[in-house]
Formats: structure tokens, sequence, C-alpha cells
């Protein structure tokens, strides 16, 4: 009995002490692969999880404003990385969600945020000790739930996106430039990029929605994709991280509505741009100040200076035109992994 006790603790105490191994040599290459393309068999993951509340009550208020509200937002930004001598498969997933609650509207939930975006590369290098990879991209964007324009009168009575709807899906063969997992730079000179639209929103007006035209749920682009990452940890405390996406449309060409009038001009010289940057202030252990700016330029989505009704858009940014901005401060749960 005592020789198994003995031989159970000796299996125990060795099962630690190799689980601290390769916990130990696991971060190391984590740390290593920051900079670094590895040259070896090994998975790699990351990621980050802000959640964050704003919370306000007012009572007798002599200056005025809403009576009570509540913001409840979640970010999630994961990276996995399967490294296999000279190939390497990354997969990066952002996703972001916000819900603003008031007294004035009787606590009906609004959107301030919805984003699932998906990239998948898997590349091949072309040299022993290289930063450039042969490389296939596969991209899908959509949203979590349906989007509603809150200017809109009797709003809720329609949507103006919902989940999968639209759901953009980009495939590209291309060339990748990239220094371990703080910077990438991929350009494909044939990328694939197709549009689905549920037909409710394409049939709501004659130029239809998203790029789709009218009637239709589909659309096809074959044009230049060019997506820059960096990620940097700028000090122990501060992160920072900028995503910038190029795509013209070789296929680009002037849009007609249904009565052949023309909507629209367009050109391959209209590069569709998404710019992307966040940086979180993180203190005692997790919790953080989150500053998070998003700006697209996409001539798919022009600037309706309209409403549905006719009335006029009561909008303080008209200036940005069709630049859509998307800007989030916001303070709660920090967690790292």
């Amino acid at each position: 009995m005592k020789k198994l006790l003995l031989l159970s603790a000796f299996a125990a105490g060795a099962l630690q002490m190799q689980a601290q191994q390769g916990s130990y040599y696991e971060d190391l290459a984590k740390k290593s692969a920051e900079t670094k393309n590895l040259d070896t068999v090994a998975w790699i993951h990351s990621g980050v999880l802000n959640l964050g509340i704003n919370q306000g009550i007012l009572h007798n208020w002599a200056a005025g404003g809403e009576l009570a509200s509540l913001t409840v937002n979640g970010l999630f930004n994961g990276s996995i990385t399967r490294y296999n001598m000279r190939t390497i498969w990354t997969t990066n997933l952002d996703a972001a969600y916000g819900l603003f609650y008031a007294y004035s509207n009787s606590f009906v939930p609004r959107k301030t945020d919805d984003r699932i975006d998906l990239t998948s590369k898997y590349g091949y290098r072309l040299s022993d000790s290289g930063d450039f990879y042969l490389t296939g991209l596969f991209n899908a964007k959509t949203q979590f739930t349906k989007g509603y324009n809150y200017d809109a009168p009797e709003w809720d009575t329609f949507s103006t996106s919902k989940f999968l709807s639209p759901l953009y899906l980009t495939f590209a063969p291309g060339i990748e430039y990239r220094k371990g997992s703080q910077i990438s730079v991929f350009f494909s000179p044939a990328a694939v990029r197709t549009t689905f639209v549920d037909k409710y929103y394409t049939l709501r007006d004659d130029a239809g929605a998203y790029g789709v035209e009218y009637g239709k749920t589909f659309r096809f682009e074959l044009g230049a994709y060019l997506t820059a990452r960096y990620v940097k940890d700028l000090t122990k405390s501060i992160s920072f991280r900028s995503r910038l996406d190029l795509y013209s449309n070789y296929l680009a060409k002037d849009v007609y509505d249904k009565n052949n009038i023309l909507v629209k001009k367009d050109n391959p010289g209209n590069i569709d741009i998404l710019f992307d940057n966040f940086i979180a202030i993180k203190f005692y252990k997790f919790f953080s100040v989150n500053l998070g700016v998003v700006a697209i330029y996409d001539n798919d989505v022009p600037y309706v200076k309209t409403l549905a009704d006719g009335t006029a858009k009561d909008e303080p940014y008209e200036g940005l035109g069709w630049w859509q901005i998307k800007q989030v401060l916001s303070f709660g749960f920090n967690y790292k992994f």
C-alpha cells in the first residue's frame, strides 16, 4: 500500500512538473510568436474580452436629461494560430454588441454596436527564414440581430438589416508579409467578394440595398484587396490594435433603378475602406478604459439626407457625408488570455 501511495505521489508530481514545463514552453513560444515567424509545430492562441456598463438616474434635475438610462456593451477579439514548419493557419474573430436602454422610450433596447467579423488565412512561407507567405484568405462579415433606423417614424415596424443580411464573403489568393503576430499585410490582385441580402431589403428601395440590385439577393464582385493588421502592447497596461482594409471592384459600373434612372455613379476607383482602431488602458487586474473608432467608406452605401417619409434627417455629423463613423468609449471588465 505504501509503495502504491508513493508511486501515485511520484506520478502526480511528474505530471504536475510536465504540465508546468509545457506551460512554460507554451508561454515562451507565445511570446516569441509576437515578433517572429515560428519554424516549429505549435498552437498559439490569444484573446481579449471587454464588457462595459454605464448607468444613470436623474430626479428633479433642473438642467434636464434622461431620467434613467443603461448602456451595456461587449467586445471580443480572439486569434488562434497553427504553426507547422513553413505553413501557418491563422483565424481571427472580432465580435461586438451593445444595447442602450432609456426611460423615455420605455426601456425598449436600441443597438449601439453589432458586428461579427471572421478572417481565416492559410499560408506557405516562400523561403526558410523569410517573412513572405503564399496565402489564401477567407473573410465573413455580418451581425447578430436586426437593425433599425431610430430616426424614422414607426421605426420598429421595419428593419434595415438582420443576421446574415447583409452577409459579405471574401475569398482571395495572394501574398502576405508577416512579422510574428504583431504585423500582417496581405494583398490579393484577384479577390472575389459576394454580398447576400434578403429580398425584403432590396425591394424597399428602387436602388436596392447594400450594393445588391432591386429585387435581387446576391452580388458578385472581383477586385484587388489589401488588408493590414497591427497589434501591439505599448506597455504592460496599454494595448493597441489597428486594421486597414481596402477593396477595389474591377466590375464596378453605374447603377440604374428599375425605371432606368441613374441612381449612383461607380467605377473601380471608388475604393471601399475600413479603418478600425482600438486601444485599451488596463488598471488593477481586470478593469480597463477602452476607446474604439471605426471609419467605413462604401460607395454602395450612400448618405441619405431624407427619411422614408420625406422629412430631413436630423443628424449633427452631416458634414462627414458618405463616411460611416462609429466611436465607442467605455469602462468595464477586461480579460486577456
